[in-house]
């Protein structure tokens, strides 16, 4: 079960798919922020300062690698735990996403139970 304000932020371009994330993890008691790309997403996990952070890998303009990249060079985000989402299953985005840093890596494709899983080994 998820502690009193945790919070998780969300930073994925496909909008339905985050609509559905969001509304899970808000029934599961997180509070949940949402980024449609990876610069939007950068500037709220500085501001929001989230506990965890959902990234897609596909996404136009800055890719989940570019931002993971990102989010792990700065001061301020280092330390956030980032779970990389994907419907890509090839070993080697998931050995690039632990590379750059990444905690885990959710395939989109799995149980949403699953997810919550993934997300309480990393905030409790």
């Amino acid at each position: 079960m998820p502690a009193p304000g945790k919070k998780i932020l969300i930073i994925d371009d496909e909008i339905d798919l985050a609509k559905i994330a969001k509304e899970r993890l808000e029934a599961a008691g997180y509070a949940v922020l949402w980024a449609s790309n990876g610069y939007e997403g950068i500037k709220a996990a500085v501001k929001e300062n989230p506990d965890l952070i959902l990234l897609d890998i596909l996404m136009p303009k800055m890719d989940g690698f570019e931002t993971l990249r990102a989010l792990k060079g700065d001061m301020q985000t280092w330390g956030i735990p980032v779970v990389m989402l994907s419907v890509k299953t090839e070993s080697d985005m998931l050995f690039k996403a632990r590379e750059l840093g990444a905690a885990d890596y959710f395939i989109k494709t799995e149980d949403w139970k699953d997810l919550l899983k993934y997300i309480e080994r990393y905030i409790s």
